[in-house]
């Protein structure tokens, strides 16, 4: 057990540092930072003397490892705009996505897990039918108009919700249902195909010729042996959301990490940028690592085979 929880560790280390790298380099090699921040009527001047205050002046395999000892010490540099550290100012948005991304993940697993479910018990039927163009329209609606739309009805028509900005629990509504469209969707999809698969076993036969209620052998038996593809896609979704939710955040203006990241882009903030980029792969990289970990737990049969 703990050589299987020391492999997915070592794993997700190099993952990360892959990551990072990516971020440091890529941000380099499409064009000069200093030129993208100061504008194309910098002087030469002007353009040395924030080279130095970056530290881009430096040959690059120091600004590398430089770059490397800081984030082992949690330091994400300075913001151009803000003035302030950036890690600071991203835990200081980072709540409202955090909850903006609970709250759309909740409503995601509630409704696609059934839903997966349901649509796999009458596979061929209307209401698998029904259960595939839900999830199929979810995954093909532009986030931003479903926004816009419900915007319009509830908040403009109706005038029941908020059209945005955190506050109490009624403006969390609104851009929640949004954000859960695309991975409630999925999850339903995902769910109905892997419920299809493990209700066809002959493991169901022999469960229900043992005389086992019905709702025990579906709500146990199968959905635990289906539930590994589904708790992978909630992982990588759940990840996805907490870095950053970007269109959603915009549209209602919602004060967390995406509305953070389209100003830092609009007043090109290099450092807060970078900050940003790592950040969301570090949090990618921990949700999928405890994932992984997940998976080891469930089924037995995973960790004793890395072992």
């Amino acid at each position: 057990m703990l050589r299987f929880f020391a492999g997915k560790l070592l794993q997700g280390v190099a993952t990360l540092l892959i990551a990072v790298s990516a971020a440091f380099f890529l941000a380099r090699l499409t064009g000069d930072p200093v030129r993208e921040i100061l504008g194309d009527v910098a002087s030469e001047e002007q353009v040395a003397v924030l080279s130095a205050r970056l530290g881009l002046d430096r040959p690059i395999l120091v600004q590398y490892l430089s770059f490397l000892g800081d984030l082992v010490t949690g330091d994400l540099g300075t913001s151009l705009r803000y003035g302030v550290g950036n890690l600071d100012l991203i835990l200081g948005w980072m709540p409202a996505s955090v909850e903006l991304a609970v709250a759309a993940m909740v409503i995601a697993v509630l409704v696609g897990v059934p839903l997966g479910v349901w649509a796999a018990l009458r596979e061929g039927r209307l209401a698998d039918r029904i259960a595939s163009v839900v999830a199929l329209t979810g995954q093909s609606i532009p986030l931003f108009w479903l926004g816009l739309m419900l915007i319009l009805l509830f908040a403009v028509t109706l005038g029941w919700l908020p059209a945005g900005q955190a506050g109490g629990f009624d403006s969390l509504i609104l851009p929640a249902v949004t954000l859960s469209t695309l991975p409630m969707a999925q999850i339903a999809r995902l769910t109905r195909s892997s419920m299809s698969e493990v209700l066809g076993e002959p493991f169901m036969s022999a469960i229900q010729a043992r005389g086992v209620a019905r709702w025990r052998a579906v709500g146990v038996h199968a959905l635990r042996n289906a539930a590994l593809p589904v708790i992978t896609i909630i992982g990588l979704q759940t990840g996805t959301l907490l870095s950053g939710a970007i269109t959603v955040e915009f549209v209602f203006a919602w004060p967390g990490l995406g509305t953070l990241a389209t100003q830092a882009v609009q007043m090109r903030d290099f450092s807060l940028i970078q900050a940003l980029v790592i950040f969301g792969a570090v949090v990618f990289v921990v949700v999928n690592l405890i994932v992984d970990l997940l998976y080891g737990i469930l089924d037995p049969r995973i960790r004793d085979g890395a072992a």
